[in-house]
């Protein structure tokens, strides 16, 4: 739908949707430590309609990859269930938190695909500001459910461009039109 006419243009490689995950049970919850936090009743059910505004918006991706955390990987299978017959996979880079070797692990995907990746704050929002060429991540924060989608041309690491940036509040409205 609106991504596909967005992005336009001749030479772009791989189109990088970024999603944070959706909202978990809080940090500090007794008996839960922090990896393995998982999602919220709330954060399961609003993502559910954020997750299928997000299907109207953005074609279906060829990969899912997830960090390996209980949030993160639910997320990953709720979006995966709007796009149907996705199966996503782990990989332990989307948690460190090193966006070189996220950059890594993208450079490595096929030439041309639609890349999706589920992960964590403040993580996604310094990979994003790293593609896109600024330093400025606190501009870019990932609410929990939010998504982003960049065009690369080229390598990775050579940084692309942001197509757009939504919140999941706005995800949520899209499931609906």
């Amino acid at each position: 739908m609106a991504e596909a006419g967005a992005a336009g243009g001749k030479g772009v490689g791989v189109k990088l949707l970024l999603i944070r995950h959706a909202i978990a049970v809080p940090r500090g919850t007794p008996g839960i430590p922090d990896d393995e936090r998982p999602l919220s009743a709330r954060g399961e059910r609003r993502f559910r309609r954020a997750a299928r505004g997000l299907a109207r918006v953005a074609r279906r991706p060829d990969v899912i990859l997830t960090s390996p955390l209980p949030r993160a990987l639910r997320t990953a299978e709720i979006v995966a269930k709007a796009w149907g017959r996705l199966e996503p996979e782990p990989q332990p880079a989307l948690a460190s938190g090193r966006v070189k070797a996220v950059l890594t692990l993208l450079a490595a995907q096929r030439r041309h695909a639609m890349i999706a990746i589920v992960g964590h704050e403040p993580h996604l929002s310094a990979l994003l500001a790293r593609l896109i060429g600024t330093a400025k991540s606190e501009r870019l924060a990932f609410r929990k459910g939010g998504a982003a989608l960049v065009a690369i041309v080229g390598s990775p690491t050579h940084g692309g461009r942001l197509i757009w940036h939504l919140t999941p509040k706005l995800l949520r409205a899209l499931a609906r039109h």
